[in-house]
């Protein structure tokens, strides 16, 4: 997830829903009534605590929607750590505007901050082993990208952005296939073939153009599953012992099969889990649990 064009729409119209929220079609009373129109003011957003920084493209698209003329400098740039005190950017232009402006800056800016720096704490964490982390689908609903876009700010991976660019065979899928049969031997591995089979007729590229992933809780399924060499297989909430042991499996009847962790994952579980050589481990946490990181918008000069 780069800030590419979809990104940027799709902040833009957070932003829109923002400022409605906000002002409600009305006005910013507090500041209409205290402030002169023609009063001119500058502000830096200062760090209040240590961070990875993700957003300033985000905070200076909700400033020009609040008002074009406001002139933005950025002094970091997305990915860089920031320690307490630190100037991110200062603003200048119609005080009116910067006031209006400032709480719908600061919970973009912060919200995206907070999450790439917990994404590189689980980074962190894992160095030193083949373990990649991986955000999931459990974001903000209309955040997704943004928040995928900063957990690769924050150096982890991208899992699929949403239903439409990967096949992920789940639990209650699976529940649903073992209706329609009334053999249930082989039933995950049955899953894959017919998932690749649909995909090489109908989506364009065929067969590898979508990557096929599909989730097992037991040792047993992934013994059944990967003969079909599904493109991954998601091993949920196993044990260490168990992830040990998958790997080992994984190894002897299909290397070129990559296996995610997940479940139970956290700080203090992660490297364990990556140890065991899974190559893949997803944290909903990256973007579900995720804490804005507190920053400040301070008063410069009015003129």
């Amino acid at each position: 997830m780069t800030w590419d064009e979809r990104l940027e729409e799709d902040c833009r119209c957070l932003i829109q829903l923002a400022i409605r929220e906000d002002l409600d079609r009305l006005y910013d009373w507090t500041t209409v009534s205290l402030v002169p129109h023609e009063a001119q003011g500058r502000a830096s957003i200062v760090a209040r605590q240590a961070g990875v920084v993700a957003g300033l493209p985000a905070a200076e698209l909700a400033l020009r929607e609040c008002d074009p003329n406001l002139r933005w400098e950025p002094h970091f740039e997305d990915g860089q750590h920031i320690s307490p005190g630190d100037v991110l950017a200062t603003i200048a232009g119609s005080a009116r505007s910067l006031l209006t402006a400032e709480r719908i800056t600061l919970n973009l800016l912060g919200r995206l901050c907070g999450v790439a720096t917990l994404a590189r704490c689980y980074v962190d964490a894992v160095v030193g082993t083949s373990a990649r982390i991986y955000d999931t689908r459990k974001t903000t609903l209309g955040w997704r990208r943004l928040e995928k876009y900063a957990v690769r700010i924050g150096g982890g991976h991208n899992h699929r952005t949403g239903l439409f660019d990967a096949v992920l065979i789940k639990d209650n899928h699976l529940a649903w296939f073992a209706q329609t049969r009334p053999e249930k031997e082989n039933l995950v591995a049955d899953a894959v073939g017919r998932a690749r089979a649909f995909l090489a007729k109908m989506v364009p590229g065929g067969e590898g153009s979508v990557l096929i992933e599909v989730e097992v809780d037991t040792l047993a399924q992934l013994r059944a599953v990967l003969p079909a060499e599904p493109d991954i297989v998601l091993l949920d909430n196993m044990s260490i012992d168990d992830l040990e042991v998958a790997v080992g499996i994984r190894d002897e009847q299909a290397a070129i099969v990559e296996l995610e962790a997940s479940g139970g994952v956290n700080l203090e579980t992660v490297a364990a889990i990556a140890r065991s050589g899974v190559q893949r481990i997803s944290v909903g946490a990256l973007t579900h649990a995720a804490t804005s990181l507190d920053l400040g918008l301070d008063w410069d000069t009015v003129n």
